[in-house]
């Protein structure tokens, strides 16, 4: 079954709710962002008054960027690759330790046209989540459809599973 590509208003819905959530915590987030290209940040920063829960969003493309801006080290690109569950949680976890936040997401995928590789086809995505008291946590997705499509459904799931992991932490 292929997923609903999420429109701009649904994606806007799940940000506000987010930042709802966490302003009313105290708490701020960051994003590490590779194939979304910074569309994250982007719906997070659409909410007026994000200021008050959203601290920063890095757009860390390459794998330099990786290891300059989020520490991650040159051992996981390696033996792993960009795409994979232990470099977007080392995504996850570089920027939680660098940025003045309580959450962090990361992702890091194939969007397409081209890129995928066996074991790995357009439209493989990887997300981590980090946040207080809990261990990071990645998630492996395959979505259908174009660039647009990949990028969008994988913010979806971003926001989606920081949504889920807020509601756990406040029935804790």
């Amino acid at each position: 079954m292929t997923a609903t590509i999420p429109d701009d208003a649904s994606l806007n819905t799940l940000a506000a709710s987010l930042g709802q959530k966490l302003l009313a915590r105290g708490e701020m987030i960051g994003t590490a962002e590779s194939c979304t290209g910074g569309l994250i940040a982007k719906l997070m920063t659409d909410i007026a008054g994000s200021s008050g829960w959203f601290e920063r969003g890095i757009v860390s493309y390459s794998n330099s960027a990786k290891q300059e801006l989020l520490g991650v080290p040159v051992e996981t690109i390696e033996t792993f690759g960009a795409v994979s569950g232990p470099m977007v949680i080392a995504m996850a976890d570089g920027l939680k330790a660098r940025a003045p936040v309580q959450w962090t997401v990361s992702v890091s995928g194939i969007a397409g046209p081209g890129g995928g590789v066996a074991g790995k086809p357009v439209g493989t995505v990887f997300i981590a989540w980090a946040g207080p008291d809990i261990a990071t946590s990645s998630s492996r997705y395959q979505f259908d459809g174009d660039r647009d499509a990949v990028r969008r459904l994988t913010a979806e799931a971003a926001l989606k599973g920081l949504l889920d992991l807020l509601d756990a932490a406040a029935a804790a």
